[in-house]
């Protein structure tokens, strides 16, 4: 849908009487696509033709090819990656195990185009004059693909229990839930963050606006607006619910949209941030953005809309706070301010590959410029939380916890914590606790897992080490949808009022599916794709099920596994497929069984141009 050259092109359009028809458009090059007075050929139902003049503006799409229009993008190639790529990757897991999963965005497919403009002017509300202003729109389709408070197009559901509906887990694209939401107008179940933004992916590139998925490792949920996330513990190291309000995701999923920001300043056009995920109310609605990602960077919280919500996500300050009753004082701990934005990423265009764009969102750890801009945002918050320092007058101890990367799905796993005394000649008793929690994405505690104490004598000048080791068995039944473990140090070193307090995410990694293909694929051709999934447990597979999306597929393929896959044997499965159209197309796939969930793979096929020899045609 190139618009720097004449083109027709056909659509569905609302007038400003909230009419709508089908037409046949055509425009001469250049012209904005955001604001037309055209000529428009419609076709009526009894086949005859009218050509008339629309009397009022007509409010479509977004053309990102037009320089007059607020969403022109003048790099070709992120044009042709965040408006005209149908298939993208979004990245979950943790920071220490990222996992990317295929999502088919489908922006073209028959109807979506249908469905993106029945949530913008049904659910959004969206109309007139304002469906050519691209802060108007996103700002409307971020709270209109939730349900949190209208009836929008995906149910959250941050639970374990999925009945009702489907598994966040088990979605491949868009397209399947758009087209059941305008089918049946009612909020489709289930999705969370990463299902919140592939739709709004797809429905914003359906309407021409440039968008992207993002995913910011270690993000922080900030309740009360103070760009710090605050946790009361107790002497066991357990978070006290009553006083945390406050969270950081594991990971959380967002998009952002190229445009320009004539409402604010044109130093801050460019890429804004919109989440449709339902976290904290905005104007009275479960919406964020879009919130310009240079005025994040630069500290400028103040600026519309939720920048400081999403300044806290990838910048905030975690601080640890000892509590041990209403009398006492608060101790602080520890003051962490490089756990949140690890790292923010996103999809490169015109690969497979993973851009880290950490750098757009803020300025390197450790910087002066960092803290600098920290600083400035604080300033301009209405509630400033006191910031303090660690007490560091004890450094005899150096403690660092350790633990072992890349474990897959029924493998064992140990916690490490290393005390290296520094004194040449004093011995510390060091009372250690450590303890594995399951956890979900989102960063609420649900099981104890494993949890050891110990009574150490660290000598002088030398290193001591202590271990918790977390067997198969004793994580298995607890598992949650993501695999993510809080893995929690608590030390404390006698006579010196020091205190060690530390943390991590951990996953356990599940086997990927892997496709075996022919090496020659032909457009119209039938071929045969295998597939299997290894089993990595200790114990059989169960009840397992494939679902697949190739090129061609109206909906979804399920193929069920018949019988039960030992420790060490692979579930197989295979398909045929007759590919529609040459060109370099995506394969996805997802298995779930009783023993294991979200497990995906995928693989890039090319297929070949049917040429008059291979059809046989030739003389």
């Amino acid at each position: 849908m190139k618009a720097d050259k004449a083109f027709m092109w056909n659509a569905v359009i609302v007038n400003e009487h909230e009419s709508a028809i089908s037409v046949s458009i055509s425009t001469d090059a250049d012209s904005v696509i955001g604001k037309w007075n055209l000529d428009v050929d419609t076709k009526i139902l009894n086949g005859a033709a009218y050509c008339y003049s629309w009397e009022t503006s007509i409010f479509l799409l977004f053309n990102p090819w037009c320089r007059k229009d607020r969403v022109y993008l003048t790099s070709e190639e992120w044009r042709n990656e965040a408006v005209l790529n149908e298939t993208g990757i979004i990245w979950r897991g943790t920071f220490n195990r990222l996992k990317p999963v295929i999502w088919k965005y489908d922006q073209f497919d028959d109807n979506i185009l249908e469905c993106s403009l029945y949530v913008l002017h049904y659910i959004g509300k969206i109309r007139g004059s304002k469906r050519s202003d691209p802060v108007k729109v996103t700002r409307a389709l971020a709270a209109a693909v939730n349900s949190a408070d209208d009836y929008g197009v995906i149910e959250g559901n941050w639970s374990n229990e999925f009945g009702g509906g489907v598994s966040p887990t088990k979605w491949i694209g868009s397209k399947e839930i758009l087209k059941k939401f305008y089918k049946k107008k009612k909020p489709v179940k289930f999705g969370q963050c990463w299902v919140f933004s592939g739709v709004l992916t797809t429905i914003c590139r359906a309407l021409g606006l440039p968008t992207r998925t993002v995913t910011n490792y270690s993000s922080a949920h900030d309740t009360q607006g103070s760009l710090t996330v605050d946790y009361f513990i107790n002497k066991e190291g357990d978070l006290l619910e009553d006083l945390n309000s406050d969270s950081v995701w594991t990971f959380h999923v967002w998009n952002e949209v190229w445009m320009c920001r004539s409402d604010v300043d044109e130093r801050y056009d460019g890429w804004q941030v919109i989440d449709a995920t339902p976290q904290e109310q905005s104007e009275d609605k479960y919406q964020v953005g879009p919130a310009s990602v240079g005025a994040v960077k630069h500290g400028d919280v103040l600026k519309p809309y939720d920048n400081a919500f999403v300044f806290a996500e990838v910048n905030a300050d975690k601080v640890y706070w000892l509590y041990t009753g209403e009398t006492h004082p608060l101790k602080l701990l520890r003051k962490d301010t490089q756990a949140i934005g690890k790292l923010i990423c996103t999809k490169a265009p015109g690969a497979y590959e993973r851009l880290d764009i950490t750098q757009i969102y803020k300025h390197p750890e450790k910087t002066q410029k960092e803290r600098y801009t920290m600083l400035k945002a604080l300033q301009q918050s209405r509630n400033i939380f006191a910031r303090y320092y660690l007490n560091e007058d004890f450094n005899d101890i150096h403690f660092e916890f350790i633990l072992k990367d890349d474990i897959k799905i029924g493998e064992a796993f140990s916690v490490q914590l290393m005390m290296t005394n520094k004194s040449k000649t004093m011995d510390y008793k060091v009372d250690v606790m450590l303890r594995v929690d399951n956890v979900d994405y989102t960063g609420s505690w649900t099981d104890v897992i494993q949890k050891r104490s110990f009574e150490v004598i660290v000598k002088a000048n030398s290193l001591h080490e202590v271990s918790l080791e977390v067997a198969y068995n004793e994580y298995a039944k607890k598992l949650r949808e993501q695999s993510v473990f809080k893995i929690l140090c608590f030390a404390n070193v006698e006579n010196t009022n020091f205190e060690y307090y530390a943390e991590d995410d951990f996953r356990v990694r599940n086997p990927d599916i892997k496709f075996i293909i022919p090496e020659t694929i032909i457009e119209g051709k039938e071929c045969k794709i295998n597939l299997y999934i290894e089993n990595s447990l200790p114990v059989p597979l169960r009840k397992g099920e494939f679902t697949i999306e190739a090129p061609g597929f109206e909906r979804p393929l399920k193929i069920k596994v018949k019988s039960a896959v030992p420790s060490g044997s692979k579930a197989l499965a295979h398909f045929n497929f007759v590919p529609p159209r040459s060109g370099v197309y995506t394969l996805a796939a997802k298995f779930v069984c009783k023993e294991m969930r979200d497990c995906d793979g995928y693989q890039v096929i090319k297929v070949q141009y049917l040429s008059l020899e291979m059809n046989g045609n030739a003389e």
